[in-house]
């Protein structure tokens, strides 16, 4: 038992620590609204290069796109790659760009080998991007009209070479709910921010890729979607890419001027956690299986111990009391952030449960690189068995234009 105690004041601690550096974060994590467009800009603009790449999001590109043309800052370009899509996504962007002159569609190359398709869309707009400063997004986010002047007031402002803004994402669904709401609740928790600002560390180092916000110089000189080709996280090892080459980002709160919804349903869900959560540990099961083992230990256990304790096993005051401590921790950090982003508040009370949800994505993750599909997304099939070599196994589309010929 005195084992068993030692074991509980050093997850209290650990638990305390995580708040502590929650609530540090939060202060930290800046809202880009708050910045405003200098003045030296709004005299003489520079060209901002907003660029979308598309692949089968006929759904969504209209919205987008949309609100895209609605910025308030006053010298952009909009292009949209349409990366082999076989819905009516280039024609949705064919349309929309008769009407407007700053809007520009370009058809994607087929997939290049040893390149991730989003890499390469990405790749490919930067080479028909002609502003000092290029703007990322994905097809599916939603702008305000001042979420560019915003991101470009915000890096000039902290001095910035790169940011990226994480958007408030739209939950609807139960499944939605307890596993997306983790991007917030990973990186506000278990990344230091203040590390992330001020250490040329790449270690420390996070983005999300639903915006990304460069000087072109820089993405030039880190070498852009190029040198990270074949990455699964295109966007976290970007971030580290900035900082491996001794550029400055920081990762702000996007969450009142853009807005995104990532699935919208169970399976695209699961898929599209499961496509990234064993990249995010470089393909090593044994570094996987320690956070793993880590997250049920700080963010599941305590939930169930609680009532064991109580109920069957009328365990001492002290490991009860430290079990509460632990708990605590954990639902402060829930309710600030569900205040915050504006989520379901009773969605705090479920937190045991999106935390099960996040450790069977991560188990389904591994199973599916090592004995299943590999990775896939968008209609493509990635081999990543090797970790090092990133092989495209099947591409839906290619399929259909042989059969069709």
């Amino acid at each position: 038992m005195e084992n068993f105690l030692l074991y509980q004041y050093i997850i209290t601690s650990l638990s305390i620590l995580f708040l502590i550096n929650f609530i540090i974060n939060n202060i930290l994590f800046k809202n880009i609204a708050n910045y405003l467009l200098p003045e030296s800009f709004k005299k003489s603009p520079p060209l901002v290069s907003i660029l979308v790449p598309a692949r089968n999001e006929a759904a969504n590109i209209k919205r987008c796109v949309r609100s895209l043309l609605k910025q308030d800052y006053p010298n952009t370009e909009i292009i949209v790659l349409d990366d082999n899509s076989d819905d009516n996504t280039s024609l949705i962007v064919k349309k929309l760009a008769a009407e407007n002159s700053k809007l520009k569609l370009i058809a994607g190359k087929p997939l290049k080998s040893g390149w991730l398709g989003k890499c390469y869309a990405c790749y490919q707009l930067a080479k028909h991007a002609k502003g000092e400063y290029l703007v990322f997004t994905d097809a599916d986010t939603l702008h305000f009209k001042n979420s560019v002047s915003s991101a470009i007031g915000c890096l000039v402002s902290n001095k910035l070479d790169a940011l990226s803004a994480i958007p408030r994402q739209i939950m609807v669904t139960l499944h939605e709910r307890m596993v997306v709401s983790w991007t917030h609740f990973g990186i506000m928790t278990l990344l230091p921010l203040i590390m992330v600002k001020k250490s040329k560390n790449p270690l420390f180092a996070t983005a999300n890729g639903q915006f990304l916000l460069f000087k072109r110089k820089v993405y030039e000189k880190i070498g852009g979607h190029e040198s990270i080709k074949a990455k699964v996280l295109e966007d976290i090892h970007i971030a580290k890419q900035v900082k491996r080459c001794g550029y400055r980002m920081m990762v702000f709160d996007g969450s009142t001027n853009i807005y995104c919804r990532m699935y919208r349903n169970f399976m695209d869900l699961i898929r599209g956690f499961s496509k990234f959560m064993y990249a995010a540990f470089d393909f090593k099961i044994f570094t996987m299986t320690f956070v793993v083992l880590f997250i049920l230990a700080i963010f599941l256990s305590p939930f169930i111990l609680l009532p064991l304790g109580i109920l069957v096993f009328e365990w001492s005051r002290a490991v009860i009391g430290l079990l509460i401590i632990q708990i605590f921790a954990v639902l402060v950090i829930r309710t600030i952030l569900a205040i915050r982003l504006k989520s379901r508040v009773i969605d705090v009370f479920l937190h045991p449960l999106s935390t099960v949800y996040i450790v069977l994505i991560c188990i389904n993750s591994v199973l599916q690189v090592k004995f299943g599909e590999g990775v896939c997304w968008k209609g493509r099939r990635y081999d990543v068995s090797s970790g090092d070599y990133l092989g495209l196994i099947d591409d839906e589309e290619v399929d259909k234009l042989s059969k069709s010929h």
